[in-house]
């Protein structure tokens, strides 16, 4: 039976019956329906419209136009249109908050860290009885460091422990780097002989480098420039070291001093063998002992600890023995073994003067007489 739309008499000969035949199967799922037409891309001009001006036949659809056929136009715009700029005012309305957000309500920039200058105070001792003297040996087996160690040995660490900000890596970290600054700074022999200060400065933070030079080339003892502050040497031309054995004792101590920075203080006493030295002349005569006392702090943060570079905040020195009316700025002048106690006080300080008067003027110590080490106690049998 012919289909409605098939000639009266059948198709011709030679020609397939039907649709079916004509187009392929994929085609078959495919309803052209009203939701089809308006999603297409390209829209066909109606009659009305292809008579007046418009030379093309079709025009393409765009977001900001309505979905269903051509209209005449109006003040309300189609669904896709009013989509698209709720979306553009979405948008717009997200940028403008968080422009707000930031412009009202900025992050709080992390604080940053000042680098304190060293501050610092050398006193010297003043002999209380003659100086003893000796071979190197004897003086310290029959003096008050006969029980001390020697050289690096003598600077022991602490028992290691995490703090609320710092973790076991960075507190050994300071106090390795504590270590290593007093080691430098104290016993190596160039150091102590004023011949070289790079090892000692290579350890320092870069913000006081300054300081640091000044303090090398033009020693003051007003606080802030002592070489003695930031090291121990000898002035060459009164005294040198006899024996590199240094002897050692003292404590390291740390603690968390806020969120960021961490403080080591030291507390060291340092026996040198010296001989006395004329100015070029290698040094000769009977040894004597000398003794420097060196309290310090140091603070690091976390820059610092990941540099591996410290800052050296405060030290406070005693050093013996020396007469009062040396300044010890720039380098220690140990007296000569032989030399009695003197009665010769500081240098004179005038206040009337010009200038930056030094902060130490008027200290000086007395260094007690040293006496031989305790020996030790045997238990009772």
């Amino acid at each position: 039976m012919a289909a409605p739309a098939d000639p009266p008499d059948g198709p011709p000969d030679g020609i397939g019956g039907g649709d079916d035949e004509l187009r392929p199967d994929e085609y078959r799922s495919v309803v052209f329906d009203e939701d089809f037409v308006r999603a297409a891309r390209l829209q066909e001009f109606s009659a009305q419209e292809r008579m007046g001006e418009h030379a093309r036949a079709v025009r393409s659809r765009s977001i900001w136009s309505g979905g269903g056929p051509a209209k005449p136009r109006t003040g309300t715009p189609g669904r896709a249109a009013r989509q698209g700029m709720v979306l553009v005012l979405l948008i717009a309305v997200a940028f403008a908050a968080a422009v707000y957000m930031g412009l009202s309500n900025p992050a709080a920039p992390r604080a940053q860290i000042r680098t304190e200058p060293l501050t610092s105070t050398v006193v010297p001792l003043a002999p209380a009885a003659a100086v003893p003297g000796g071979q190197p040996a004897d003086l310290f087996r029959q003096g008050p460091a006969a029980e001390y160690r020697i050289g690096a040995a003598g600077i022991t660490m602490p028992a290691v422990r995490r703090t609320a900000h710092f973790t076991d890596g960075q507190v050994v970290t300071a106090l390795s780097l504590a270590k290593d600054y007093l080691v430098q700074s104290s016993l190596d022999p160039d150091v102590l002989a004023g011949t070289a200060t790079r090892s000692v400065r290579v350890l320092l933070d870069p913000d006081q480098l300054e300081q640091f030079d000044r303090s090398m080339a033009s020693p003051s003892g007003d606080g802030r420039h002592a070489a003695t502050g930031w090291l121990v040497r000898f002035d060459r031309g009164t005294a040198a070291v006899a024996d590199p054995r240094v002897r050692v004792q003292g404590t390291l101590a740390f603690e968390e001093v806020s969120a960021d920075v961490l403080e080591v203080t030291t507390d060291h006493t340092f026996v040198y063998a010296v001989r006395p030295a004329a100015a070029g002349q290698p040094a000769s005569g009977e040894a004597s002992l000398f003794t420097v006392r060196r309290e310090l702090r140091f603070r690091f943060d976390l820059e610092d600890l990941a540099a591996r570079r410290t800052e050296l905040v405060s030290a406070y020195v005693l050093a013996g023995p020396q007469a009062c009316s040396a300044d010890p700025a720039g380098a220690f002048r140990p007296l000569p073994a032989g030399t009695g106690p003197t009665t010769v006080g500081p240098a004179a300080s005038d206040p009337y003067a010009a200038g930056r008067p030094r902060r130490t003027a008027g200290l000086c110590g007395v260094l007690a007489p040293a006496e031989p080490a305790a020996p030790p106690v045997s238990p009772a049998p």
